[in-house]
């Protein structure tokens, strides 16, 4: 059985934005401590919850 392949044009680049996120975040963490470093992503964590 043979699949034929459809070109869709994409709307939203899943692996393009994950490594944009990924790269600010590296940025932004980038000179911190364990201990701030988890401080910092734990606030970010509880942030999220609550939107």
């Amino acid at each position: 059985m043979k699949t034929k392949n459809k070109n869709v044009a994409k709307t939203f680049d899943a692996i393009k934005v994950m490594r944009q996120i990924r790269d600010k975040l590296s940025l932004e963490i980038m000179n911190m401590s364990f201990e701030e470093e988890r401080a910092y992503l734990d606030k970010l964590l509880s942030e999220g919850n609550k939107k």
